[in-house]
């Protein structure tokens, strides 16, 4: 396929892939949007109490599951493997064959895993969140073996998104999460003013399980629709089968070990002052859009065609290197201004999310904070996304599991270093810049969130640089110049100085206008950084602006 599309130009090869990775972008974004909106309801009906601390804990240990046979996971292993058999079309019996027996024996084997959370979730609660005791630790208990078998469901989901993205169709998997966030949302707002805080977060934990449901139910009939072979079966002799499990181990291994690094951060997170752990979630709900919106969208769209070349050598590695230019390209083009924007009017992003009923300025300010120390490694993380994708299509999984052992060692280290010791550290440089500790969440030691974040930024560096030189030792050099990242990063710093000079010339005219200012003042913002940030990196020659600026006015 690779050399199809290399015979047909680079003006086809870009249109198909730029295609396939808009439309991975776009069903991320509306799925984002629902969790934004899921994120806001939530922070009204339970803001940083005690129960969202539980339900934001719960949450994270069944996810673990499905973190390790995810989305991510089952592209890696599953996607290499079955695309190349589409790819030869007198296999596509054979391919629904394989598809089919491996989805029979991963759902005997999540289902296996999901009874065995549900009489093990006081230990892993242990494990987990080792600072919750009494009544919150009951709660937690409780909510975490309702949501079990809704997230086993969500692990055949993410074989639903692996079997129709081989077929080319992106869109409806990466949307179905909207479902998912929608019962949710309908949960709270249903019962948000029946029910106390406590019994609110099990309810919400079974709107979850329907949403998993409604996510998984809504793509079945496009795969039966698309994978018209699928062959049901528990047959480990098939060889293609074998291979996807092969290939799934390190790939498990290596998120495992990346999961690993998020359940540190949370045990350490219990151990600082109340709401650390919802504050952190609020954050990373914010900061995961770009990543997810601009990094896995592109990786997404090209492991199903990197999988389906036919060949190796030189001019597969030269297709790789242009997919892998262009790529990084574009990732930067939007998360350079992303980290800007997140560090001069994230807050008023933040309080445009969050900032109701429960949730109070004190815990903008905190939540803004956390998300200042997430940008660290946003860059590195999404253009690191993409490097993976090449070694995945390679089918190498092991070189991506060493290095994520490497970054979740540093990222432990680091974390235990800025969470405690060294705090004081980050208190220094918030209060040299002029801003206000958040006394009313636990002031100094609050701070230990926010070296959590930027420790794990640190560390996702060092992932980012090894992957590079991995596949460049495959294909070449493939590297962002020099020249284009300063047009990049003068861009976004004009962008942000402009941004802030207009929110604080409007800012004051607007204060009483509640209880909307907050939404007015952060689009009024947002608005005048994209239209800086365009009209700088038009200025400036940069092909992408001029390329984005196209397809908005198609």
């Amino acid at each position: 396929m690779l050399r199809a599309l290399a015979s047909a130009g680079p003006t086809a090869t870009h249109g198909r892939r730029s295609g396939f990775a808009a439309l991975v972008a776009a069903g991320i974004l509306l799925s984002r949007l629902a969790g934004l909106v899921r994120e806001r309801v939530f922070a009204h009906y339970l803001g940083s109490s005690a129960a969202a601390d539980a339900f934001k804990a719960a949450l994270k240990i069944p996810n673990f599951l499905q973190n390790l046979f995810g989305e991510g996971v089952l592209s890696a292993s599953f996607i290499p493997v079955y695309a190349s058999l589409l790819e030869r079309g007198d296999d596509e019996r054979l391919a629904g064959r394989v598809a089919g027996v491996f989805v029979s024996l991963l759902a005997l084997g999540v289902s296996v895993l999901v009874l065995l959370g549900v009489l093990l979730t006081p230990w892993l609660l242990d494990l987990i969140a080792p600072g919750f005791s009494g009544e919150v630790r009951l709660l937690t208990i409780r909510i975490v073996r309702v949501l079990f078998p809704g997230t086993g469901l969500l692990v055949i989901s993410a074989w639903c998104l692996g079997v129709l993205n081989s077929h080319h169709r992106f869109f409806l998997s990466y949307v179905a999460p909207v479902l998912w966030n929608a019962a949710m949302i309908a949960t709270l707002v249903a019962l948000g003013a029946r029910l106390a805080q406590a019994d609110l977060a099990v309810a919400l934990a079974w709107g979850t399980v329907a949403g998993s449901a409604l996510q998984l139910g809504v793509q079945l009939p496009f795969v039966f629709r698309h994978a018209r072979h699928l062959s049901f079966g528990l047959d480990r002799q098939v060889e293609a089968v074998r291979e996807i499990f092969r290939n799934l181990v390190p790939v498990v291994v290596s998120r495992g070990v990346v999961q690993l690094s998020a359940y540190v951060d949370q045990m350490i997170a219990s151990y600082l002052p109340a709401a650390a752990v919802s504050s952190l979630a609020y954050a990373q709900t914010i900061y995961l859009l770009p990543v997810s919106l601009f990094g896995m969208s592109v990786a997404a769209a090209e492991l199903p065609a990197m999988s389906r070349s036919a060949g190796a050598g030189d001019d597969w590695a030269a297709a790789v290197r242009r997919r892998l230019d262009r790529g990084l390209r574009q990732i930067a083009f939007f998360v350079v201004p992303t980290v800007l924007a997140f560090a001069s009017i994230g807050r008023l992003l933040v309080a445009a999310l969050f900032q109701t009923g429960r949730f109070g300025a004190d815990q903008t300010a905190y939540v803004w904070y956390i998300l200042v120390g997430s940008t660290v490694g946003m860059l590195a993380m999404t253009q690191g996304r993409l490097y993976s994708s090449a070694l995945y299509a390679l089918r190498d999984t092991r070189t991506p599991l060493r290095f994520a052992i490497a970054r979740v060692a540093l990222t432990a280290v680091l974390g235990l270093l800025f969470a405690f010791p060294l705090r004081f550290v980050l208190v220094a440089g918030a209060r040299a810049l002029g801003l206000p500790l958040p006394a009313g969440v636990g002031g100094e030691a609050a701070m230990g969130t926010v070296g959590l974040t930027a420790s794990a930024g640190v560390a996702a560096w060092l992932e980012f640089l090894l992957l590079r030189r991995a596949v460049q030792r495959r294909v070449g050099a493939a590297a962002l110049p020099a020249g284009y990242q300063l047009r990049l990063w003068s861009a976004a710093v004009l962008s942000a100085g402009v941004s802030l000079a207009a929110d604080l010339a409007v800012g004051p005219a607007i204060a009483g206008w509640l209880p909307v200012r907050h939404v007015v003042e952060a689009a009024l913002a947002g608005a005048v950084f994209a239209g800086s940030y365009f009209g700088a990196t038009l200025a400036l020659g940069v092909p992408e602006a001029a390329a984005t600026l196209k397809r908005l006015r198609r």
